[in-house]
């Protein structure tokens, strides 16, 4: 196993200089990928978490991981974590908790200390239990291609070997580990699995694992393969603009299975009201379905996904030219220059001697009123906003320069009458918009 570890490792790391973070509860799977990165002289430092579900048997495990680390002469960190209050308070399951909990915590350490991969000991028998529970869920193809053997920076080293490979490996090098007894329990579900549904798969055929590893390659081959499509095809449908995306609702249905594309373009995003969006590409303009992350917005024939805001600021002020302002659209810069230059979108020419300084740059409301460039009459910002057929995405997301509360330029769209450019002028101020 050791000689096998030692080529896997090659062929995946890219090389022995880069330094791990090895995820160590103290029980055998994670002993024995530490006595196997030892013998594989890897640069490693262990992480130990306590999550205090076992009262003094979590204690336990922490001062023999502790130990084993100085026996191995490895540094270790632990941390001890209020999962149940944590999982309480987040409203998840205790094994939801665990899991925040700990890879939060190992990607601090990761950011602080620069390890190059974290080290996690899943195996393969990890895998399978992991695709019968989310077979169970009703996942697509991607929930059962199993355990991956990276994600990011963490990395599986064990998941060629089985439960059994790693005992054997345990006894014959006499390796001392600690005993979860809930692990015991079918009280949860993979331990179900672990206990009655494998066993009775592996009397029907006693190289179950083999079979299924072999299933699951073909599985992640089929994955690979519909990903490739996808980001084809995420390349034709979307278009971005402003940081929304929009999908052509044409295009879409002029594929064959369109709303399985649909689900493949968007399950990324956290939506889970699959039927809601299938109806949404036949509904109205304006409706709209949100994920925890995004918004999904009808516009006649498109589809607009874009990221929910969490600014919480919604005005800000530019006191004189020499300064630049950051804000959601991008930055604003002042320029006095001494003619006008090719016109833009992101560009608005004024006369300079108009503007009283500190400018405000504000969310647009309602009752907002402006007379646009061209025009002799007052219009209301929300009627110009529907007259440019700007979509409701759009319109959320419209700025303006103001200047003693009157509008000065609708960012992006039109600068209001009375700040034109004109044979008077004498000092013109350009306004750029750098998203």
């Amino acid at each position: 196993m050791i000689t096998s570890f030692l080529k896997h490792i090659n062929q995946q790391l890219v090389s022995k200089s880069e330094t791990y973070l090895l995820a160590i509860s103290g029980g055998i799977d994670s002993m024995v990928m530490a006595h196997l990165c030892k013998e594989a002289n890897l640069k490693v430092t262990w992480a130990h978490c306590n999550f205090s579900l076992r009262g003094k048997e979590s204690d336990i495990d922490e001062i023999f991981v502790k130990e084993k680390a100085e026996a191995f002469g490895v540094n270790c960190f632990s941390i001890r974590f209020a999962t149940t209050q944590y999982a309480a308070e987040h409203k998840v399951s205790t094994q939801i908790a665990a899991r925040e909990l700990r890879y939060a915590w190992f990607k601090k350490l990761q950011e602080e200390y620069d390890f190059d991969y974290i080290f996690t000991a899943h195996h393969a028998n990890d895998s399978l239990e992991t695709f019968f529970i989310n077979l169970l869920r009703g996942t697509g193809l991607k929930g059962l291609v199993g355990i991956p053997e990276k994600t990011e920076n963490i990395f599986r080293p064990l998941l060629p070997y089985s439960r059994k490979e790693i005992e054997r490996y345990a006894k014959k090098h006499q390796i001392t580990w600690r005993e979860d007894q809930t692990n015991a329990s079918t009280n949860y579900l993979r331990n179900k699995i672990r206990h009655q549904v494998v066993p009775w798969f592996e009397g029907e055929n006693s190289h179950f694992l083999t079979t299924f590893k072999q299933t699951q390659e073909h599985l992640k081959a089929s994955e690979t393969l519909v990903e490739d499509y996808i980001n084809l095809l995420k390349q034709e449908l979307f278009v971005e603009k402003d940081n929304v995306q929009a999908l052509n609702i044409s295009q879409l249905k002029q594929k064959p299975h369109y709303n399985q594309i649909l689900y493949r373009l968007l399950s990324p995003y956290g939506f889970t009201a699959w039927e809601d969006i299938y109806n949404l590409l036949e509904g109205a303009s304006g409706k709209q379905i949100f994920s925890t992350t995004h918004r999904l917005l009808k516009h006649r024939d498109f589809l607009l996904l874009s990221e929910i805001s969490t600014a919480k600021t919604s005005s800000y002020l530019l006191a004189s030219v020499q300064e630049t302002l950051a804000f959601p659209l991008g930055k604003l810069t002042l320029e006095i220059v001494g003619k006008t230059g090719n016109f833009d979108k992101n560009i608005a020419y004024v006369d300079n001697s108009l503007i009283t300084y500190p400018l405000e740059v504000r969310k647009w409301k309602a009752g907002d009123k402006f007379k646009p460039f061209g025009m002799k009459g007052n219009k209301k910002v929300s009627d110009f906003l529907k007259d440019e057929k700007c979509s409701l995405l759009e319109k959320e997301n419209t700025w303006l320069l103001c200047a003693q509360n009157r509008i000065v330029w609708i960012i992006n769209h039109r600068i209001d009458e009375a700040y034109k450019i004109t044979n008077k002028t004498t000092e013109i101020l350009k306004i750029t918009l750098i998203s």
